[in-house]
Formats: C-alpha cells, sequence, structure tokens
C-alpha cells in the first residue's frame, strides 16, 4: 500500500493540471483525479512499464474525462428528450407552477416507488444505475418506475377530482 501512497503523493498534481487543462474547472479536475487514481489501482497489473508512469496516468485521466463527457452527453440528451416528447402528466407536473403539490404526493408514495422516482426524475439516473442502486436489476428498476408513474396519476387525478 506504501507504493501507492507513492504513486499518488508523486503525480496526483500532474495529473490533476493535465485535468484542468482539459476541463478548466477545479472541482471537476478533482473528482476526475480521485477516479483516476482509483482506476489506475483497478488496473495497476496492466502497466508494463513501456512508458513514464506519468503518462500512463494522464491517459487515464484522459479517458476518465472523455467518460465523464460522454455521461453528460447522455443525461443531457435523455433530459432534452424527456422534455420535449413526453408530455406525460407527471412530466407537465412538474414543469408547472405547482411543483410543491407534486412533491407532497410523491411524498406520500410508499418505497421504493418513491425513490425509484426520485432518482429518476430529479436524480437523472439510468435504469441500470438505479437497479444497482437497489441491488436489483434494470428491469425491475423500469417496471418500479412505471408503477410509480401509474400511482402518480391515480393520485393527480384523485386531487384534480378528474
Amino acid at each position: 500500500m506504501g507504493e501507492l501512497d507513492e504513486i499518488y503523493s508523486n503525480y496526483a498534481e500532474e495529473v490533476f493540471k493535465f485535468l484542468m487543462c482539459l476541463c478548466h474547472n477545479a472541482d471537476l479536475s478533482e473528482e476526475l483525479t480521485q477516479e483516476t487514481f482509483y482506476q489506475a489501482v483497478k488496473s495497476i497489473d496492466r502497466y508494463n512499464g513501456e512508458c513514464k508512469m506519468s503518462v500512463w496516468l494522464c491517459q487515464i485521466a484522459k479517458h476518465s474525462y472523455y467518460k465523464h463527457l460522454e455521461r453528460n452527453k447522455k443525461q443531457q440528451r435523455h433530459m432534452f428528450r424527456d422534455e420535449t416528447l413526453h408530455t406525460s402528466p407527471e412530466a407537465e407536473f412538474i414543469h408547472s407552477e405547482d411543483k410543491i403539490a407534486l412533491y407532497r404526493i410523491i411524498h406520500l408514495l410508499e418505497e421504493p416507488y418513491k425513490e425509484v422516482l426520485l432518482l429518476r426524475i430529479l436524480g437523472g439516473l439510468s435504469f441500470k444505475e438505479i437497479g444497482e442502486i437497489q441491488l436489483k436489476n434494470e428491469n425491475w428498476a423500469r417496471v418500479t418506475f412505471y408503477r410509480a408513474k401509474m400511482k402518480l396519476r391515480e393520485r393527480g387525478k384523485d386531487k384534480n377530482g378528474q
């Protein structure tokens, strides 16, 4: 473990500066620096010494940054698609002036419906990520989210007298 500590202390600043050049965001650079060293520890057995350690770590950092960009693109596309194509009652409700009423209805949902709904809508997580958090599979997360939406619709109709 001492060797890993030494690698971190020798190269963390260099990796951080490299990431700062890529993204110009100190918080993100710090997060990606941590991710870089996490990935490096996981794959240290693949480091064959053909290049400098700093070069190898910066390659990992670059890939971590690209993964971050790809995740953000997917989230933005997903959010844009949800906002423009889907005009479901819960989406309309979220964008209406009466957000507090929606949150009250969500608060009254029983678990796991409430948590899955909040992770999906507010957290912007994928069904796969929700399944991992709940120690279930992606399909379970989809079904649970669908059932939560149905419960929202029912309670929204009851509240509106429809």
